[in-house]
């Protein structure tokens, strides 16, 4: 089975005080129906608050990660069976979040 990361920036979802306890109460039903399925491996949201480094191969720390790199947001890791069946979960998420959900498929490495 291939694992899919399914993913949203955090400036894509737009709710207002009062959305947001639904949308939280939505959004973790569709997490406990994967887990029920089987098919859940993990996912989380970015702590926004704490800034990304870059850690090079000498163990140095950098403030300055790569050009294009932001990473924001919520995401789910899903291992499915089928590239529609991970676009079927995707649209489940994106109905309990209110907003789309970008849909990137893993490589597959044996030894991973």
């Amino acid at each position: 089975m291939t694992k899919y990361l399914i993913s949203f920036p955090s400036e894509a979802m737009v709710l207002t005080d009062e959305e947001f306890p639904v949308v939280s109460a939505d959004s973790h039903a569709v997490i406990e129906e994967a887990k029920a399925a089987g098919v859940y491996v993990f996912g989380g949201g970015i702590n926004e608050e704490v800034d990304p480094v870059l850690v090079s191969a000498d163990g140095s720390v950098s403030t300055e990660i790569y050009p294009g790199s932001e990473l924001t947001g919520g995401f789910t890791v899903l291992e499915l069976p089928t590239r529609e069946d991970a676009v079927g979960w995707a649209r489940k998420i994106a109905v309990a979040c209110r907003c789309a959900q970008e849909l990137r498929e893993f490589g597959y490495d044996p030894a991973s």
